[in-house]
């Protein structure tokens, strides 16, 4: 039978409460112990038998046999399911947690220790020269030999390494497979066995931390890896024992000493857990948990819990508490500011008073201070350190003393340990609190067991009495302005003083700690029962839930510890001060505060100050904006603008606050009627009746006319209309039309504001509503001075598209301008060119925005056009750049030359009006026409390749590749392709018989990058090219008409002849060479003298007349006229005067044009001379035909030549000319 023992003691009311039960075990020493992972069982190892008591309640459950000799070990796995013992039997038994045995196996020696993985739940045991690796899928155990006896084993927090501690001071680290992976030798080698190890538990660490004792008396920690975290910590005694708790932050360490001590997980000793008479051969603590169980040397088990009490001081806002027992927090309450010192030795006691921290260690005290006077500051430095070790019970800290409290002795000492002073009292201290005061004066506030309560002063010999009651005093307080005192004594009561009559003014039961608030002297709080309590001078308690104890009370933030932890709850002030409303206890300030001191003098009795506003103070601690604003209405009711004011400024309420600065305003110009400013705030707070009575009552009826008006509420407004002012209606009338307009009712506002004049309000309705009668109705009333509104009325009329009625008005008012600017935003063109003619100076306000108009739907050309009639050359030339560049872009080549000579033709134009811009203009005259040209042709050469057929004749792309190659000899325009050029001449040449220039073309083909669907084609033209003769068909070989010499089918130099450099004129529809030669005239003659010198008959002679004479000369026949201006031997030599003109020095590198004289031009007859009008500044152009049986026909509008019939054949089909477009019917 087993006996169950509680024994109860503490060690020190600030340490460790240490309950204790005691367990008798048979007389066999105590090996090994364990707890189930639930902690509900308790494994021990005595004698030959596994033991299992229940950890509750201490009774045996059962004893388990299956060894036959001493039990060393016993260990639970991590999932509860099975717990193994081994022997010094040399077996291991695996039992069930139902206490059944279910696996054994052996070792070759006794098993020393053993260990569950705690993730894998794989078992290791040990033995003296080996140990063993088993789990439950395994049918074999894998041995490991050891080189020395093996005393402690224990796997880490992930299961992947197992460290084991050796009887030769070596700790070996080993793998999940036993392979060693780290070694750690002790200082004292094989003469300080390795006795306990284990790893840290925690997961919270960033590292694996392996706790380790041996008998050279010492305790270390290290890494996995095997590096020493800190220094050896002596123990003075042999450990065998070393366990962590389950969050790793104490450590347990048992051994020869009989004690059982706690460790920091630094391993700084902390305290005695226990005092055995024996050797402690086993401490284990329970998981998740603080219970200890200890095993000893004579058979005892000792069982203990670990009560940590809470060791903290607060002052104000700043609350300091001991955390790991070594530790110490500060906390600023208010900015949740913390800071931690570390003390690396067992805190007892702390206090902390404004800049002051002092702190008792085991053998010092010691004093920090703050950096800076700053109130948010929390860096702390040591101050001064008393190096001895102290006795007491309460510790409190001034500003220049440490007071030590025991029993009913307090004594102060100096920051350098020296006595001062020392008080006795008559019973013992229980409440100890330091109130402020000078430093070094400071005054301590002291409750005795008696009841009796004192007040002592640093520099004081004689405590002061205040009051005595019958109770003990359990807490106290006194208030902010040290007039009142509250108390909690033995019974929970709380009970309330007047410190200077001690009187009883009230009292409160379920109260176990009490606050005054720092901020308000008739305001308290007390905690008790679960609920927090506060207390406003005699009114009802305010309660509601808070767990744990009040230590501080400052504005609405009250600080409550509640287990170890100190927690801020914010509480709203607002139930206090609606109390202090109800009773109308706040102070009505009146209005006089804002008025002038004379008028103060004559009219007004002075106002009470503020600061006797109880319900203000109150609010000042913490209140919500709702109850703000309820002060403020409040306050303001009863004329306390003063207190309003500020309340307003707190919730930052702008609309109250503009209405009291309109007061003071009002005040300070002489105006003290308080009914008129009383009704001001009731019309704010919208008491409008009230407020109208005040106004009728003060005789301002305007003001309630004015508020009913605001308010939309006009039958009432006209109840204060004046009987014989007109303009109030009017005013009236419109504010309701305003009204009506707000409240979606446009017709009925219009109709309003048409009949109280405010034409422009009601044309802004009728306009956005698009009512186009209604408007037209409106303007036709108007005057025609009211220019305003007849403007307005005709933008409204423009927006809802009425042009005519827009017209109308514009008319009435005779302006042209805008009625040009509506015909154009109509797009009324018509009428708008009717205007532009009878009034030139808006030209351009109707033609620049037509031709705005006909570019954005596409009609660039008519744009063009427009922009060319309105005299912006500019923005014509601009359309046509960008109609051009479209259409090199589109591959439009043909729409392309026809743009690029309407913008030659533009620049013809330029150069004609402006002289400065003439040089350039003519220059880019000819770049665009040779432009022109080359799209032109290029066209059908695109044509040719890209389509499958074309509609020319093999000769006309023949002599169209030609020319085309002919213009390339400078820049080649953007889009025309050499290669397709190049292409289309070398195989008509090839078909047409001109081989050697195919030769050419497809040699120069090979030299470019040439495209794909053209490669085959060209490749094999390249290779068949070369079967046919090196030369070209005389056929094709083009004649110079001047000349008459045979050319080859491309010159390098140009397309004009090899011999008199006379320039080729082609049909711009076959691209023949035609039969004309250009001729130039001379100096003196003006174009105008020439046609009608070319108009004349030609002058002929018969040869029956004297004149005319016939000569034979050769083989020559000739009929020539006997003239004045030819001399003998010129008739011998020429016979028509033109064909004289077409002689040319030979040899010669430079051209020379046929030049001709007035006779010459006589000579000619007009059927044979085609001339080209140019505009100015370019003079004609002649050409002579010299086979008048060619019949050639040129385009009156682009000067360009054809075969006649070629020309009338596109002509009939296209209806216009095929390079200009200009259409045959103009």
């Amino acid at each position: 039978m087993e006996e169950f023992l509680v024994a109860k003691f503490v060690m020190n009311g600030h340490d460790l409460e240490l309950p204790r039960i005691h367990l008798e075990s048979p007389s066999f020493r105590i090996w090994d112990l364990c707890f189930s992972p639930d902690g509900q069982q308790l494994i021990v190892a005595s004698g030959n038998r596994v033991l299992v008591y229940n950890a509750n309640d201490g009774n045996l459950i059962q004893p388990l046999k299956g060894h036959k000799e001493t039990v060393f070990c016993v260990n639970y796995a991590k999932d509860g399911k099975r717990f193994a013992s081994g022997s010094a039997d040399k077996s291991v038994i695996i039992w069930t947690n139902k206490l059944e045995g279910i696996l054994k196996y052996t070792h070759n020696d006794a098993i020393q220790c053993l260990v569950y993985n705690p993730v894998s739940h794989q078992l290791a045991s040990c033995a003296c020269s080996d140990f063993g690796l088993w789990s439950p899928e395994q049918k074999s155990v894998s041995k490991h030999k050891v080189p020395a006896r093996v005393t402690s084993c224990s796997w880490t927090n992930d299961g992947q390494y197992l460290a084991l501690g050796l009887f030769n001071g070596i700790v070996s680290i080993r793998n999940k497979t036993g392979e060693e992976k780290v070694k750690i030798e002790r200082p004292g080698g094989a003469s300080s066995p390795v006795w306990s190890l284990q790893w840290n538990p925690s997961r919270d660490e960033t590292y694996d931390v392996l706790a380790v004792v041996d008998w050279g008396q010492k305790l270390a920690f290290y890494q996995l890896s095997g590096k020493q975290i800190g220094k050896d910590r002596n123990l003075n005694y042999d450990p065998c024992t070393v366990s962590w708790f389950s969050k790793g932050e104490y450590v347990v360490i048992g051994g020869s000493d009989k004690q059982c001590t706690l460790h920091t997980k630094e391993g700084v000793k902390l305290a005695v857990i226990s005092e055995q008479s024996s050797w402690v051969w086993c401490a284990k603590v329970k998981p998740d948990s603080n219970y200890v169980a200890v095993g000893c040397q004579d058979g005892s088990i000792a069982y203990y819990q670990l009560v940590f009490s809470t060791v903290h001081g607060l002052y104000k806002d700043r609350y300091a508490y001991r955390d790991n027992m070594t530790d110490v927090i500060i906390q600023h309450l208010i900015t949740e500011q913390k800071v931690r010192i570390k003390c690396r030795e067992l805190v007892k006691k702390i206090a902390i008073y404004k800049n002051r921290l002092a702190m008792q260690l085991p053998d010092k005290i010691t004093v920090y201070e703050l950096y800076s006077d700053e109130p948010t500051d929390m860096h702390y430095r040591v101050k001064e350190k008393i190096n001895r070790k102290f006795d007491c019970n309460l510790l409190v800290v001034c500003a220049h003393h440490i007071i030590l409290c025991q029993d009913k002795k307090l004594q102060c000492l100096s920051f350098q340990g020296m006595k001062e002073r020392e008080w006795m009292m008559e019973s013992l201290i229980r409440y100890i609190k330091v109130i402020g005061g000078p430093p070094g004066r400071e005054g301590l506030l002291l409750g005795l067991k008696s009841g009796q309560i004192l007040k002592i002063f640093v520099d004081n010999p004689f405590p002061i009495a205040i009051l005595k009651q019958n109770t003990s005093v359990r807490c106290l307080d006194i208030s902010a302005m040290r007039q009142k005192i509250a108390v909690v004594d033995e019974h929970n009561t709380c009970l309330v003083y007047d410190v200077n009559t001690k009187d009883l003014l009230f009292q409160e039961p379920n109260a176990n700690s009490v606050a005054w608030n720092a901020h308000y002297e008739d305001m308290l709080c007390f905690s008790g029962g679960g609920l927090l309590n506060i207390k406003a001078s005699s009114f009802p308690i305010h309660q509601q839930k808070l767990q744990g104890f009040v230590v501080g009370f400052t504005g609405s933030k009250i600080f409550c510890l509640h287990v170890y932890a100190m927690s801020t709850v914010e509480v709203p002030q607002s139930a206090p001060m609606y109390q202090y409303l109800e009773k109308k206890e706040f102070v009505y300030a009146r209005f006089v505060q804002f008025i002038s001191v004379s008028v103060i003098a004559a009219h007004i009795t002075p106002a009470v100050s503020c600061s006797n506003c109880d319900a203000y103070k109150v609010a000042c601690l913490g209140v919500t904006d709702g109850d703000w604003k309820a002060l403020a209405n409040e306050a303001m009711e009863g004329l306390d603008f003063n207190t309003a004011k500020k309340a307003l400024i707190r919730i930052k309420d702008l609309r109250f606050l503009e209405l009291l600065h309109n007061i003071e305003e009002r005040s300070r110009r002489g105006e003290a009627d308080q009914q008129v400013f009383l009704g001001d705030v009731y019309a704010y707070h919208g008491k409008f009746a009230e407020a109208a009575r005040l106004y009728k009552k003060c005789g301002v009826e305007h003001k309630a006319m004015n508020m009913y008006t605001d308010l939309r509420m006009f039958e009432q407004a006209k109840e204060f209309v004046g009987s014989g002012d007109p303009s109030d209606k009017k005013v009236l009338i419109s504010k309701q039309a305003d009204w009506a307009r707000n409240i979606n009712e446009p017709k009925a506002a219009a109709e309003m504001y048409i009949s109280a004049g405010e034409y422009v309000k009601a044309i802004e309705i009728i306009g956005d509503h698009g009512w186009a009668d209604m408007m037209i109705d409106v303007a036709r009333k108007l005057d025609k001075a009211d220019r305003e509104a007849l403007l307005k009325c005709a933008m409204y009329l423009k927006k809802m598209e009425q042009y005519a009625y827009a017209a109308e008005i514009y008319n009435k008012l005779g302006d042209t301008k805008s009625l040009v600017q509506l015909h154009v935003e109509a797009r009324h063109w018509d009428d708008a060119f009717v205007l532009a003619e009878k009034h030139s100076e808006f030209k351009n306000d109707v033609y620049v925005p037509y031709a705005q108009w006909l570019a954005e739907n596409d009609r660039f050309e008519d744009a063009q056009a427009a922009f060319h009639k309105a005299g912006l050359q500019e923005e014509a030339v601009r359309v046509l750049e960008q109609l051009t560049h479209n259409a090199v872009v589109e591959s439009r080549f043909n729409d392309a030359g026809y743009y690029f000579w309407k913008l030659s033709m533009q620049c013809l134009d330029i150069a004609a009006e402006d002289a400065e811009k003439k040089a350039e203009m003519l220059r880019k005259f000819k770049d665009f026409q040779k432009r022109a040209e080359m799209y032109y042709v290029y066209h059908s050469i695109q044509r040719y390749t890209d389509e499958p057929f074309t509609s020319h004749l093999p000769e006309a792309l023949f002599n169209m590749a030609r020319f085309l190659l002919h213009s390339m000899a400078g820049e080649i325009p953007a889009g025309i392709s050499k290669v397709a050029s190049l292409y289309a001449l070398a195989k008509q040449s090839k078909n047409l018989g001109g081989y050697k220039l195919a030769r050419y073309s497809y040699e120069k083909l090979q030299a470019l990058r040439i495209p794909t669907k053209f490669q085959e084609a060209v490749d094999l033209g390249s290779v068949t090219i070369r079967s046919k003769p090196f030369q070209d068909s005389e056929e094709l070989l083009p004649m110079c008409y001047r000349c008459s010499t045979t050319n080859p089918l491309l010159n390098n130099q140009g397309n004009f002849c090899i011999n008199c450099r006379q320039p080729f004129i082609h049909s711009f529809v076959s691209f023949e060479v035609l039969p004309l030669v250009e001729f130039f005239l001379e100096d003196d003659i003006t174009d105008d003298e020439a046609v009608s010198l070319l108009d004349l008959e030609p002058q002929h002679k018969d040869k029956d007349k004297g004149n005319w004479r016939e000569m034979n000369k050769g083989n020559m026949q000739s009929l020539r006229m006997d003239n004045d201006y030819m001399s003998m031997d010129q008739e011998e030599e020429v016979g028509d005067p033109f064909t004289a003109c077409l002689s040319f020095d030979q040899g010669g590198e430079d051209f020379q044009a046929v030049i001709v004289s007035r006779h010459v031009l006589r000579s000619l007859s007009r059927t044979e001379v085609i001339i080209c009008k140019w505009p100015k500044p370019l003079r004609n152009r002649y050409y002579k035909n010299l086979m008048p049986d060619v019949i050639i026909t040129k385009c009156p509008s682009c000067n360009m030549l054809f075969h006649t019939d070629d020309y009338e054949v596109l002509v009939l089909q296209k209806g216009c000319c095929p390079y200009c477009r200009h259409s045959v019917e103009d």
